[in-house]
């Protein structure tokens, strides 16, 4: 019981970090026009702090190298094997977006911000583990804005060769690998400031989802059989195949542990970045991460008995 208590605490504290953004929106001391603002903080200054720590944690060895590529590997497959397969079954009423959401927000999961706490209370000893949500990370952002944005948008002129190139993860990794690479580490002046930037991922996402919250209606959030689709499919489903496909990999044990874990995570913001990309869906992909995020309180801890198995 171990780890189920163990990740229902840190879930239970990732959530509460909403409560003071849903708050503040409610009393109008925070305008919902104000809410991009906070977005970008998360997405210019923390994430690439997060990347940095994450490859600081860690020592290059080729066979460690590898063991990230084999993740990679793993991390597209899932992530495609998810989309095309809802997209097959859902391409004859694509032409209604809430169906389209529905396809990435089952596939997309927050991988980074929620992951890395997953992975630092039930991995402790395993420090370099944080590297695989990077790596995961990674993936997740070259299929948004190529595979993503496609079904999305259901338009190939959508797709963005430049951004999925120029955007915070890979101009983070073209300064985190060279380092990880070289086995250089962060000046101790620097590392610690890098570390407290990067800890600010999750209260900065959840105070968002938590302002995000605040401007949606019970009506939206609740009464969208659509909603619960993909939140079962990324909640149960996807982590399920996680472990069924990863349970037979010759891999360390605590690498499989991460790849299960992040399969847990919720659905990613990334999912309503893309619709405001579009212009269309934004209530209906902030629902379903919104749903996704607030029932994983239940999911993650009831998963995380499965981790003796691997």
């Amino acid at each position: 019981m171990g780890n189920f208590t163990t990740t229902l605490i840190t879930v239970a504290i990732m959530l509460a970090y909403a409560i003071p953004g849903f708050i503040f929106v409610k009393t109008k001391a925070i305008k919902p026009d104000s809410i991009g603002a906070f977005a970008r903080v998360l997405l210019f200054v923390c994430q690439p702090a997060l990347f940095l720590y994450s490859f600081n944690a860690a020592t290059y060895t080729p066979e460690f190298f590898k063991q990230m590529g084999i993740f990679f590997g793993l991390c597209m497959g899932m992530q495609i094997l998810v989309m095309v397969g809802l997209t097959l079954i859902l391409k004859n009423k694509f032409d209604d977006i809430r169906n389209r959401i529905c396809t990435i927000a089952s596939a997309l999961a927050n991988v980074g911000f929620f992951g890395v706490p997953l992975l630092e209370a039930i991995l402790p000893e395993h420090p370099e583990a944080i590297v695989f949500s990077t790596v995961f990370s990674v993936s997740l952002n070259l299929l948004s804005w190529t595979l993503a944005v496609g079904i999305i948008s259901w338009d190939r002129k959508k797709m963005s060769v430049r951004n999925m190139v120029i955007n915070p993860t890979t101009v983070s990794l073209l300064v985190a690998l060279p380092l990880f690479f070289t086995s250089t580490k962060l000046p101790t002046v620097i590392a610690p400031i890098v570390e407290l930037l990067a800890r600010m991922t999750t209260p900065m996402c959840m105070l968002i989802l938590g302002m995000r919250l605040a401007t949606v209606t019970p009506k939206d959030l609740f009464l969208s059989p659509r909603i619960y689709l993909s939140t079962a499919i990324k909640n149960v489903i996807y982590p399920l195949l996680s472990f069924l496909i990863i349970y037979f990999i010759p891999l360390p044990t605590y690498i499989k542990v991460t790849f299960f874990l992040l399969g847990c995570c919720p659905a990613a913001s990334m999912v309503l970045n893309m619709s405001e990309l579009v212009g269309e869906g934004q209530t209906q992909a902030a629902c379903s991460v919104l749903i996704s995020t607030l029932s994983c309180i239940v999911t993650i801890p009831l998963l995380a008995l499965m981790i003796p198995l691997l």
